[in-house]
């Protein structure tokens, strides 16, 4: 059943598709394109992955049911030509084990169900003041603090868009705003292990914050469960659908992964889109004059320069795609800022218009693993437009900003800014 020994389908070093290198990670797309023009399936001998490349191919495997994120509920390691689990990061595992985003049928038409029940768009729309609050509170304290410095500069990532994002995480959860910092630790340490690579010591660094992240929600639990107040654990621990619940570790790895999916997508969305903004002015304008509403902006700002650029899927029935039959076992790759960059779909796709406001882009996923937080996502992005366009209407670039030397999640290491003239 192992899939057979392929051959690369181009030279992937000549097109510069290279996902460690400095030069592929600053600029990503014009690489797409040219896979893009070689073939809609391209097998990547390095990984061992069949990379899909257009959107409408994307689309459909998105939906596929011969597809699954996991392989494990039905077959054995052996039989897919794997190595055996590797026993040795078992917390890292025990965070993972109940994850929306890797489980398949039936496992996880049961726990999005229960999961929904409780983080409904109603819900989450109610959340508005709140967040709003939050945001205006955090942009303030960082534009007061770069006044207070001769350079009047300021990062909208460290000093706006992470603390934002993790307070609104601990509102959610019911949480101290001053465990927020752990958090986020634990975030960009867990995160690593979605790299195609991932040195021995980010290992090292998922496996304790994992166990860390899973001690403080299980304490986070039993409390909620003794005392229940108005947050998420809270009504996850009570959540019920014909007498089925969550379990304690079914709510474990369901609130780390809406602190590892949803804060750094959101995070990372803010900074590349403001980056985006601010390097085409005439954009910014149009957000700043109400031509564009923020809620329209946020779709561009997803599809332009996503933060998730590939989403692995195995193969779990013969199934042809892109018109290359798959058999049981293969690997295929979505190039999710291929996808989203795709001309036959979007057209004037390199160009970045706010106002396009297409939400059938790819970056919330699609079929059955669509993105359940979403909503919160959309709302959390489209809140801190509009108080950067009231707050900080003359905002600039202080200097060129650099991506974070990772390929899967695509964010920047900071976005120093100052308010510009009048």
């Amino acid at each position: 059943m192992t899939a057979a020994p392929r051959v690369a389908d181009i030279d992937f070093g000549a097109v510069g598709f290279e996902p460690a290198s400095a030069a592929f990670i600053a600029d990503p797309y014009p690489v797409f394109g040219a896979l893009r023009e070689h073939g809609r399936i391209l097998y990547y001998p390095p990984r061992g992955v069949h990379l899909l490349t257009r959107f409408d191919d994307v689309h459909r495997a998105l939906r596929s049911r011969a597809l699954g994120r996991e392989f494990r509920h039905r077959f054995s390691a052996e039989e897919f030509g794997q190595p055996a689990p590797d026993d040795s990061w078992p917390s890292w595992r025990e965070s993972e084990r109940w994850s929306l985003l890797n489980l398949e049928p039936p496992d996880h038409t049961r726990l999005r169900r229960l999961v929904s029940a409780v983080f409904t768009a109603k819900s989450v729309a109610a959340l508005r003041p709140a967040i709003e609050l939050i945001s205006r509170r955090t942009l303030v304290a960082a534009i007061d603090a770069a006044a207070d410095r001769t350079t009047g500069e300021f990062d909208l990532i460290a000093d706006y868009a992470q603390p934002y994002s993790v307070a609104v995480i601990c509102a959610l959860l019911g949480v101290p705003v001053e465990d927020g910092p752990r958090l986020l630790d634990w975030s960009h340490a867990i995160v690593k292990m979605y790299e195609l690579r991932t040195a021995v010591e980010q290992q090292v660094a998922a496996e304790r914050a994992a166990g860390e992240f899973v001690d403080y929600v299980r304490e986070l639990i039993a409390a909620r469960r003794l005392h229940r107040q108005d947050d998420l654990i809270s009504e996850l621990t009570a959540v019920a659908d014909q007498g089925d619940r969550l379990t304690d570790d079914e709510i474990v790895s369901t609130v780390i992964v809406l602190l590892n999916a949803g804060h750094e997508a959101t995070v990372n969305t803010i900074g590349n889109g403001m980056r985006a903004l601010l390097t085409h002015p005439e954009q910014w304008q149009r957000i700043i004059t109400g031509d564009v509403d923020p809620g329209t902006a946020v779709e561009e700002m997803i599809r332009w320069d996503g933060p998730l650029q590939m989403f692995e899927r195995w193969v779990l029935a013969d199934v042809e795609l892109a018109g290359r039959q798959l058999r049981v076992g293969d690997r295929i790759g979505m190039l999710f800022g291929s996808a989203n960059r795709d001309p036959a779909r979007f057209p004037g796709a390199d160009e970045f218009d706010i106002g396009r406001g297409d939400t059938t882009h790819i970056g919330f996923g699609g079929g059955m693993h669509f993105c359940i937080g979403a909503p919160l996502a959309r709302l959390e992005i489209a809140v801190s437009l509009a108080q950067l366009r009231e707050l900080a209407p003359q905002l600039k670039l202080a200097q060129q900003p650099s991506y974070q030397p990772f390929f899967v999640i695509r964010g920047l290491t900071g976005l120093l800014v100052r308010m510009g003239p009048e």
